[in-house]
Formats: structure tokens, sequence, C-alpha cells
């Protein structure tokens, strides 16, 4: 008969909490203190209190409420003692840290914070990158190394892109909270977009030597399970889909060497069948709503590559079908582009290289690897070697991602 498991330490307790509650704490300190830098601090002291009084007193029923009301005092104290010695603090702000019912902690209002949280730190007020570092920093917990690493920029540029985006929030007097149904769509929008931008970054990163980051891509899912968990809107739901549909195929994306595989030649044994079953579930259902939008459209289109038994089994008629919806939703050259290689797969290499190069012709994807690579690739398939090998060398000069140049240099050199 199998022994018990050993019961955690208090200090694997304090770790394990932290793990789990750290970002729930800091996004109610968040709330009742005003401050992303003075509620940081209140929750280091919060867990450093821990440390020191747990393995006297015990660990609490509620560790979460401990910690929140436990950072919350102490960063009352801190302030007031500040406010003697350098500037009084404002009225509105002392009346909210003192007050005495913000310390309760329910349910409903944590998980609340959380949602404050996501929808503050992606206000389409701050630049792009911010809202992306901001994320990743406040929501998901990663360090400024952490960050700087995932997106090969140096940690103090990362660690500056934060503290703009702090006193953005501060001094504009961004308001922490979930925007009203009036204008959820068009907030909801950015912060859908921040979790796609991080995750496209895991699942395709734009340069370097690695193809993915399956940490980062990895965050982003995570980010679209709460967000799912949280507010419920169809296209939430559909990208959330979307990326469990990309990820489910991570493992057959590379050789053990790190090297490209096209999707055409993936090994589909691999791909995680039941992860495929369930984001099938979730683009059915937020097809359903009937107030989809182009990230499920994304998804649904995944899913009919992900659902045929082989490449030579793809439904491109389908697919070629969705993108025109797509397209009427989300109207893009790249939108375009894809439509044209899945007509190119429907109706031939030629119909395919004529869509290509009108878009090409209008000036629009010039600067766009893809595009290139993709022309190349019909017009090898066409015997074209000429035109494919000038294509393929169009598009190696255009990326910096390198096992994606590998892979066109060996097109090249077969063309």
């Amino acid at each position: 008969m199998p022994s018990a498991a050993a019961p955690l330490s208090v200090a694997e307790a304090v770790d394990s909490i932290y793990r789990a509650e750290s970002r729930r704490v800091l996004a109610t300190l968040i709330r009742q203190l005003g401050d992303f830098d003075v509620a940081e601090e209140a929750l280091h002291e919060a867990f450093v209190a821990a440390v020191e009084q747990w393995p006297r007193d015990g660990v609490p029923e509620n560790p979460r409420a401990w910690l929140v009301t436990t950072g919350r005092f102490k960063a009352i104290d801190r302030l007031r003692r500040r406010s003697k010695h350098e500037v009084a603090l404002e009225d509105e702000h002392a009346e909210a840290i003192a007050d005495p019912a913000a310390g309760v902690d329910d349910a409903e209002g944590v998980e609340d914070d959380r949602l404050r949280l996501i929808f503050t730190c992606c206000h389409p007020a701050l630049a792009p990158e911010a809202q992306v570092a901001l994320t990743l920093r406040e929501v998901c917990g990663l360090t400024t190394e952490e960050i700087a690493r995932a997106h090969l920029a140096p940690a103090p540029t990362v660690a500056q892109r934060i503290v703009r985006a702090k006193a953005k929030i501060r001094d504009a007097r961004i308001p922490y909270e979930v925007p009203g149904r009036g204008e959820l769509g068009a907030r909801l929008e950015s912060v859908l977009r921040v979790i796609y931008l991080v995750f496209n970054e895991g699942y395709l990163a734009s340069s370097g030597d690695a193809l993915t980051r399956h940490d980062l891509s990895g965050e982003a899912i995570r980010l679209g399970k709460l967000l799912v968990e949280l507010l419920p809107e169809p296209e939430a739901v559909g990208l959330l889909a979307l990326m469990l549909l990309h990820d489910a195929r991570r493992a057959s994306r590379t050789t053990p060497q790190g090297e490209l595989v096209p999707l055409e030649d993936q090994d589909r044994s691999s791909w995680n069948r039941a992860q495929i079953a369930d984001a099938a579930r979730l683009v059915e259902a937020s097809l359903a709503s009937g107030r989809f939008g182009p990230y499920a459209i994304q998804a649904a289109i995944a899913a009919v590559h992900a659902e045929a038994p082989d490449a030579a089994s793809t439904d491109w008629a389908q697919i070629a079908g969705l993108y025109g919806v797509l397209l009427e939703l989300s109207p893009s050259p790249v939108v375009e582009l894809n439509q044209a290689v899945a007509i190119a797969m429907r109706d031939g290499p030629e119909a395919g290289i004529a869509r290509i190069d009108a878009i090409l012709e209008r000036g629009e994807l010039a600067d766009y690897h893809l595009a290139h690579a993709a022309r190349a690739d019909l017009c090898r398939r066409l015997g074209r070697s000429e035109e494919a090998r000038a294509s393929y060398r169009k598009a190696l000069a255009l990326t910096g991602q390198g096992p994606e140049r590998r892979f066109l240099e060996k097109r090249l050199a077969e063309s």
C-alpha cells in the first residue's frame, strides 16, 4: 500500500501559494492601493510577513485574504510614514486605502480584479510593446529578464517600457476597471490582440535561432483560458481555440535539430488530438453564437487543417471560402495572400500566382518574406525554376529567422 504524501513544509506552502495566488493578490492590491508600484511592494512585504509569521502561527485558513489584508495595511503604514516626511496623500487616495471594507476578500471581487488588471495592462492609450511587456509582467508574473529574453530585447529597455506604462496609467488616471458594455467590443479587441501577439512571438519567433519559444506561447494560452473563464465572449473563445489548434501541432513543426517542417510534411500522428477536439468544440460554440469575429474564423480554418487525416485530404475549397469570410470581416493583404495560397491548392498554382502578383503589383507585401516564399513555392510546383529562385532570394533577404532562412536556402538549392 503506497504511503501518503508527506505534508508540505511551511516554506513549501508559501512557495506554492505564491505561484498559485500572487497574481490574484496583486490584482486586488492594485485596486485597493491605486498604484502598481505600491501594490507590488505591498505584495512583497506580505509574503515576507508570511515567511516570518506562518511558521509560528500556522498557515491561515484563507491565505489569499490574509496576504491581501497584510499587504494593504503594510502599504497604508508605509504611505502614512512617507506622507509625514515627503508629501501629503491626495484625499481620494487616502480615503480609498483607509476604507476598512476594502480589505474584504470575496471570490467574485478577486476574479473581477484579475479582469480589471488585464484590461488596464492592455489599455489602448499604452504603446503596443508596452501593453505586451506590462501584461507579461503584471498578469503573468514573468520577470523583466524573462520578458527581455523572450523578445530578444535588452532588459533595461523592457524595464523602461514597463516603468513608462505604469507612469502613463497613473498620470493619465486610466481607470482600473472592466469597460462597460458600450465600449467592451473595442477594448476587448485590444486585449485579444495583445494575447495573440504574445502567442505569435512564442509560436513563430520573429528572429533568432529558435523557431518557437514554448514558454511564451504557453503564457498566452494561459491568459486566453483566464480571459474565457472570466469573460466568455465569442471572440475570446475563438482566440483560445485558434491558439490551442496551432499549439496542438507544435511538436511536429520542427525536426529534433530545430529545422522547420512545412505543414504538408508534418507527422500528424504527433498532433495532440485531444487538444484539437477541445478546440473544435470551442470553434463551434463561438460560431454558433452568431457574434463571432476574425479570430473565430481563423480558428475554423485551423480546425479544417487539423481535422484532415493527411495533407492530401485537406478541404481547400472550405478553407478558401473561410478566407473569403475573413476578408469581409478583416480586410488585409496578408489574409488575401493566404486565400491566394488556398485557391492555388484548390484550382492549381497558376491561379494562386496570379493573385499573389496582383497583391505585389499594388505595392503591398513587397517587404513581407512569406509573400515571396509562397510565390516561389508555386513557381517551383510549375517547374518555373528561374522565377522560383528569384522569389526565394527575395524571401531570404527579408527574414532574419534562422530556421526559416535555412529552409528557404534548401529550397533555393533544390530549384
